[in-house]
């Protein structure tokens, strides 16, 4: 049986515990105790949520567990020394040190993090970067894992981070499962971005996201603004301006994006020479795609698929 650990603090929030119900029903989908769930925190005792609500969590003792997992808070929190130092020596008694969300500060005051790539919550990326210049921090990740410390972005990606232990753990088809159980999809890759080029655009009008959705469905034709305006039964000229005042990006700038979200997939999901990805996402060849690539991601496309098989064998 293994021990996983969630260490708490005053004011975390309550969505870092959702990872728990990964491990939950991984113990129902096996028919056996495979984790054994406790919450810890440095007096412990009662502690409340950014909601209110009270968790019963255990006092710091023995820092040896399979895996601890410092959740995350609504705003920036960073550990007490007690807390740091107990992180400290969690990493050497410790199978896996992870954390979900704004809990990677904790690591990264702890020095775990110095010299490893990381990542945690988009807005506070860019914190992260300045006041830990040693951490190779990378924002537009759903998780990462360098060695035994796994850090995850924000929110619902803890379960993302969870399901991938589970994986690790005992394989592909009961991590499957447990995403079904839980209505998750099963699982959006480490290397995943953070963001959804359609979700960021967010068109006002049926006209214009139908316009999208041909867009993404047709990533191999050219989609000139034409093409994209007979979508929308519109004319080209009421397209383009509509498609900007609604989005504010240019049709050009947005197929880019769709190209570069279904690029980045299939580097990390499939094995397809650069040249096939290229072709399906509509790139005029491999050069056009990783200058692409570098400018959005500051990665060309190879590296990308190497960090997400790196990922996949640890």
């Amino acid at each position: 049986m293994q021990q996983i650990a969630f260490l708490l603090y005053p004011g975390f929030q309550i969505m870092s515990l959702a990872a728990v119900s990964v491990f939950e029903f991984t113990n129902l989908e096996l028919g056996r105790k495979a984790y054994d769930i406790t919450y810890i925190s440095e007096a412990g005792g009662p502690l409340r949520t950014s909601l209110g609500m009270s968790i019963e969590t255990e006092p710091f003792g023995d820092p040896a567990f399979d895996t601890l997992i410092v959740v995350g808070a609504p705003n920036l929190v960073l550990p007490k020394p007690g807390e740091s130092a107990f992180i400290r020596a969690a990493l050497g008694g410790s199978r896996r040190l992870a954390s979900i969300c704004t809990g990677a500060f904790f690591l990264a005051e702890a020095g775990i993090l110095d010299g490893r790539r990381a990542t945690t919550h988009w807005c506070l990326a860019h914190e992260m970067k300045a006041r830990y210049p040693k951490i190779r921090v990378e924002e537009d990740r759903i998780f990462i894992i360098d060695g035994s410390v796994w850090t995850s972005a924000g929110m619902t990606a803890g379960i993302d981070l969870a399901l991938a232990m589970v994986e690790k753990d005992h394989g592909i088809v009961v991590a499957r499962s447990v995403a079904r159980m839980l209505v998750v999809y099963h699982r959006r890759s480490g290397g995943q971005s953070q963001f959804s080029a359609l979700l960021e655009l967010e068109p006002k009008s049926d006209r214009i996201q139908k316009a999208l959705d041909f867009a993404r469905g047709n990533l191999k034709s050219q989609l000139s603004v034409e093409e994209l305006a007979e979508a929308a039964h519109l004319s080209p000229r009421q397209f383009s301006r509509a498609f900007r005042a609604e989005t504010g990006q240019s049709p050009a700038k947005a197929v880019e994006n769709l190209r570069l979200e279904a690029a980045r997939l299939m580097m990390e999901q499939s094995r397809h020479p650069i040249d096939v990805v290229a072709d399906e996402t509509g790139f005029a060849g491999r050069e056009r795609m990783r200058r692409a690539f570098l400018r959005a991601f500051g990665q060309p496309p190879q590296a990308i698929r190497r960090n997400a098989q790196q990922e996949m064998q640890i």
